[in-house]
Parts: C-alpha cells; structure tokens; sequence
C-alpha cells in the first residue's frame, strides 16, 4: 500500500517556497469579473496546482472551479490573499495554447473567458483519468498522394509547404464530384509526415465519419481520432485526453474540435465554413472559421479553408492577402462539371421549348432530365426547401426579397398602435414604415409570402414517375446515409442530401425563389452554395450528368451555378456588402433585450466610440413570457471592430457589476442577420 501524505489543517497551511502565487481563472460567467484572481498555493498543493490545472477556490464566500493559469512569484494585489482550497485533478487540461486563443476568442466576440473555456475543454470524467494510460501506438507511414491535388493552381505548392512545415493560408475550392474527404486527408498526411498536427472541422456527424474514414487510410487509425458531441461524456473525455497527451497527431470533429489541445498544430482546416452549424449557438456565439484564423496566426500553422462555395469571408481573406486561392483552371472544371441548365438560359431557349415554365413547379425540362437520367440507370437528386410559412415578404411578380429603401434591411407586416389597423410593410432592421413599397426590379407593388414541401413534391414525383422508387432524406424523414445505384427518385432537404454510389444521373433544384426569398443578409451565398452541394454529387456532363434549376437563370446565383464560378460571385457579394456596409466589410453587432436594457446597452458604447445604430424595432414572434423584447444592431468600420468589442464588454460589465435584473444578449457578425 501506498503511504499517502497527511493534509495539515487549514490553520496550519504554509505557501509554496517557490511561486506561491496562482493566477485563476474563476468560472464565473460575469463580465465585470473577467480576469485572472491571485491566490496563495498551500505547500501540500506545490506539485500539483500546475498552469493549465482545475482547481477549486473560495470566491465571495462560495466554493467555485477554476483554472491555474499562471505561478508568479509575487502580486499586484494589496490585501491578504485566499488559498487554493484543492486541486480537483493534476491533469493539465487547459494548455497555454488554447488557453491564449479562449482569451482571443472572448475579446474578439465580446465574451467572457469562462464562456469560452466551457467550450473548449469538455467536463472532466474522473475514471477515465485514472484509466491506465497506452502507450502511443506506431503511426502507419502517413500517404500523402499528390496526384489528386495537381489538378488545382497552387495545390502541389499547399502540400510542398505542408510537407516542410511552412505556415501556408489558402483558400480551396473543391471540384465537382471532387472526394474532398481524400484532398483533405492527403494534406493532414503531408502535415502529420513532417511531423506536426493536423485538426480538421467539419458541420457534422456525416461529414466526421467520411473524413474520419480517410483519414484512417493515410495516416493510420492509431493516429486519427474524431471528436464530436454525440460522444458519451466518458467517451468524450477519454479521446480528448488521448489528444492532449499526444497519443493521436490528427483530429476531426465539429466546431467544439476548434480547441482540440493537438500538440505542434500544423494543419488547421475547416471545410465548407458557410454552414451555420460551425456557428456555435452558446455565448460568446464564435464561429469555426474565425477561431482557426486566429490560431493559425498565433501558433504559425497553415490554414485551409475548404468548400465547393465560397463565402464573403473566405474572399476578403483573399482579396486581403492573408490566404491564396487554390483552384482549378476553367478547362478543368468544365470537364468535371455536369451540365446546368436554369429558367431562361440561352436568350429564352427553355421557356421557348415549355412556355409554362416559370410557373410551373416542375417544368418540363426538369422532367425531361429526370426520365433520362432514369433511363440510364442512375438515381436523380430532388433539392426542395424544407416546408412552413414564410413570415416575410417578397414581390408577389419576380420574388425578389422585400427590402427596405433606407437600410437595404427586409421588410415585415406589423401592426400599428390600434389592434383593428391593416398591417403594413415594415423595416426588420431600422422599423421604418414603407407602405408605398415598389419593388426595384420590376416595378410591382404586390407582396408575398409563401409554403414549400418536400412531401408534396414526393408525391407529385411519385405520379409522375410510376413504379420508380421515391426515397426521402430530411425534412422530418431520417437522413439517409448514402443511396444505392440504380434509377430512383431522392427528395431532400438541403443539407441532407445522401450522396450516391456512382453519382447522380440528374439533380433537380426546385423553388430557388423560396431559397432566395429569406431575409437574411447571406442569402444569396447560402443559397449557392446549397445548391453547389448537390450540383456536385451529380456525374459530369460527359457521362450525361444534368443539373436544372427552377430559379430565374438572370439572378446572379444562378449565372454563378451554371457557370460553376463561386469565387466570382464571393468577390461580387464581398464588393456589394462593401458598398453598402455590411459583414464581413464592417463589424457589425447585434444587441437584444427589453427596450430599457439595449438602449443602456448602446448609450453606453457610443460613448465610447463613434458606432451607427439600426433600429431598434420589435423582435418577431413574441418571447413566450409576453415580455416585449428590441434588437439593435450597431455597426462600425472594421478597423475598430476592436474597439466595438471592447466598448460592448464594458456595458455588459457595467451592467453586471450593479446586477441589472434584465439580461442582454451580444452578437458580434452575427451568422444570420435578418
């Protein structure tokens, strides 16, 4: 039996000779007690209360967790200062590493360091620490392949610099029918080769287990590890810890995966940063994309972001300098693309053929694409937008988005002060009244909102095309998996389209204008690059791979599509945003609460600083509590995206400090701005 040493009392408790003093970090969500405590280390404690350790202290009267994330010899505080009551565990979970980017992370988002922390590092599991640890298994030899990235300018070079362990920042955009999963597994091979460690995120469990299978192929499944939140708890932990350790060198996972604690990090990709699951939904709200940025520049990593779109953000990395663009010659990508075909295309060649097609839900060239793709044995892919009322507005003749003519904002019905008022056009974001609302594109004054289905589209399919199978993925059916070759019908929701063995013969794009329709400022890249994700499980146009799309082929989106040129229309989106003054061009700030909370809540930051207001107006539909509730966003030019952050933390302080009873909800370059 081990002798354990005895614990002296509380009285009789003597400091650490050397380094008696911790700075904590206390987990306290508050926003006025966000910095670093001192205490004392007891010297029973010497050994164990190390930087990155939890640990628990005494914190205005209550005992509280917290994390050691310094030893100093001396402080700056004036008064006596408490004892670290216990350290919960001597492992050093929280690294130096992730904890510098928790607190770049809180300051760039207005947050708070707990906040972030609680994100990062996962709850502890105390009989997975004291399982016994396995030694590192041998890595296979990782395989990195460069043949599959010679297709794209500048792709050898990726791999070259990842191979010599040189901090590269691209931008990738994958061909169609590209396996992405094997690029991305062949560029953590070049990184885990020299070396170094690779992390990759990914917007789902789908995604994870795909990558996670490549991954496995090239560097090993002793090397590899997958970090997601539908992990037990012990689960969880166990590879979380196998990670820090350094028992693993590659890790996949989703967003929470940003502050895996991989040691030497080389590699830091995110593929397909538009989707809003890399947006976390829990304050300070951080987005995958942007933690990588800055870890990469705070650890000397490369930095992939990857996807068959682009976004505005990913495009100012570009246009700024920081990230080169890695992509195919046109040549090659027309050779990998299927043939696209939109209402409109060829001066009207398609409505000439089928004079009912832009009102027709299924024209005539979508069915005659499906039939052929049928008739050659291959599966066609049916995108619909998911199924419910619009509750916004667009023109009742083209569907354009109802926007407001002072902010550019979307309109809304609201009601006056008189409950038996007509409701009439307001503005979402400023509350202006537009009740002579024309729509700038065509001229109409008719308003329209809207409900789209995919069962109903389910059983058109099915009359039409009797005796063919008709398979649902998403929209309240279980997502499918993958899809079997051979002739059926696949209706589902975007995101959840299943890819299939041997590709799609066809993919339909039905009702683009509902897609297009949504009053979120992202909602013309939203909408191509769901439909660049279906577009691209479809074969090329050489083995008869067909793509229609029901959209006007006049709007931008779609000349993108049929093309197949997001990185044009990122460039155009980023130039128009400029041009107005919206994100990622300006740091903009969205603030909600009770009326008298967000109007304190702005007062205070402009004067700190020079901020524009939109707003405030009504937050719709209503909080369950009947209480009224406004949002404002605040807007400023991006060099002061600092400053805003700051100024908004010190009304949040403020606001906490004297226990405001009524909470304000932050969001700095919200993901969706309605």
């Amino acid at each position: 039996m081990t002798a354990t040493r005895p614990v002296p009392a509380r009285g009789q408790w003597t400091a650490a000779e050397v380094l008696p003093v911790a700075r904590v970090a206390v987990d306290v969500p508050l926003a006025h007690l966000d910095r670093p405590f001192d205490y004392r280390v007891p010297a029973h404690l010497d050994a164990d209360a190390q930087p990155g350790v939890r640990v628990r202290v005494r914190f205005a009267g209550r005992a509280l967790d917290g994390w050691v994330l310094e030893r100093a010899a001396t402080t700056e505080h004036d008064g006596r200062l408490g004892w670290i009551d216990k350290v919960v565990s001597p492992e050093p979970a929280l690294t130096p590493e992730v904890a510098a980017l928790c607190r770049t992370v809180a300051d760039r988002y207005a947050g708070v360091f707990a906040d972030v922390v609680r994100l990062a590092v996962p709850p502890r599991h105390a009989r997975v620490e004291k399982e016994v640890r396995e030694p590192a298994p041998d890595p296979a030899a990782p395989v990195a392949d460069p043949a599959g990235w010679s297709r794209y300018r500048h792709g050898t070079a990726l791999l070259d610099a990842l191979g010599g362990s040189r901090a590269a920042h691209a931008v990738w955009q994958a061909l169609p029918g590209e396996s992405w999963t094997a690029r991305l597994a062949e560029a953590a091979a070049a990184t885990a080769a020299a070396g170094r460690g690779a992390l990759l995120v990914v917007p789902d469990q789908r995604d994870v287990d795909a990558l996670h299978a490549a991954l496995a192929e090239r560097v090993g499944a002793g090397a590899v590890v997958a970090l997601t939140a539908e992990l037990g708890p012990a689960e969880r932990y166990r590879r979380w810890l196998a990670v820090r350790r350094g028992q693993v060198r590659v890790v996949v996972g989703t967003r929470a995966a940003a502050f895996a604690p991989i040691a030497r990090p080389g590699l830091l990709a995110v593929w397909d940063d538009g989707d809003d699951l890399h947006a976390d939904p829990r304050a300070p709200y951080p987005h995958v994309r942007d933690v990588l940025v800055a870890r990469a520049h705070a650890a000397g990593a490369a930095l992939l972001v990857a996807g068959f779109a682009r976004t505005a953000e990913a495009q100012l990395l570009v246009e700024s300098g920081w990230a080169r663009e890695v992509v195919a010659e046109r040549a090659v990508v027309r050779a990998a693309m299927p043939r696209i075909e939109a209402l409109g295309e060829g001066d009207g060649a398609l409505l000439a053929r089928d004079p009912d097609a832009r009102a027709a839900r299924l024209p005539h060239v979508a069915f005659e694409a499906a039939r052929a793709a049928l008739a050659g044995g291959r599966p066609v892919l049916v995108q619909v937008p998911r199924s419910g009322y619009v509750p916004w507005l667009s023109c009742g003749q083209c569907r354009e988005t109802a926007r407001c003519r002072h902010c550019a904002g979307p309109l809304g019905l609201r009601r006056g002060a008189d409950p038996d008022s007509p409701a009439l056009p307001h503005c979402r974001w400023c509350g202006r009244p537009d009740p002579a609302f024309r729509c700038p594109a065509c001229g109409s004054r008719r308003l329209r909102a809207g409900v789209v289905g995919a069962g109903r589209t389910a059983e058109e399919l099915g009359r039409a095309f009797p005796g063919v199978a008709v398979r649902a993925s998403g929209g309240g059916a279980a997502v499918l998996a993958s899809v079997p070759s051979g002739p059926s019908l696949v209706v589902a929701t975007p995101g959840a389209e299943p890819p299939a063995d041997g590709g799609y013969g066809a993919a339909l794009l039905l009702d683009g204008w509902a897609m297009l329709s949504r009053p979120d400022l992202r909602v013309a890249e939203e909408t191509l690059r769901r439909w660049l994700a279906a577009a691209a499980l479809v074969v090329p146009h050489t083995d008869g791979g067909r793509v229609v799309s029901t959209a006007d082929a006049a709007l931008p989106g779609v000349q993108a599509l049929v093309r197949w040129d997001p990185a044009h229309h990122a460039a155009a989106e980023l130039a128009a945003r400029t041009e107005v003054g919206f994100p990622p061009a300006v740091r903009m700030a969205a603030v909600e609460g009770v009326p008298t909370a967000v109007a304190e809540i702005v007062e205070e930051v402009r004067a700190a600083l020079e901020v524009e207001e939109l707003g405030p107006v009504e937050i719709e539909p209503p909080a369950p509590d009947g209480v009224e509730r406004e949002r404002s966003l605040l807007r400023v030019p991006r060099a002061r995206g600092r400053e805003l952050a700051a100024a908004l933390h010190a009304a949040q302080a403020a606001r906490t400090a004297r226990k405001a009873p009524d909470p304000v909800r932050v969001r700095l370059d919200p993901v969706a701005i309605e």
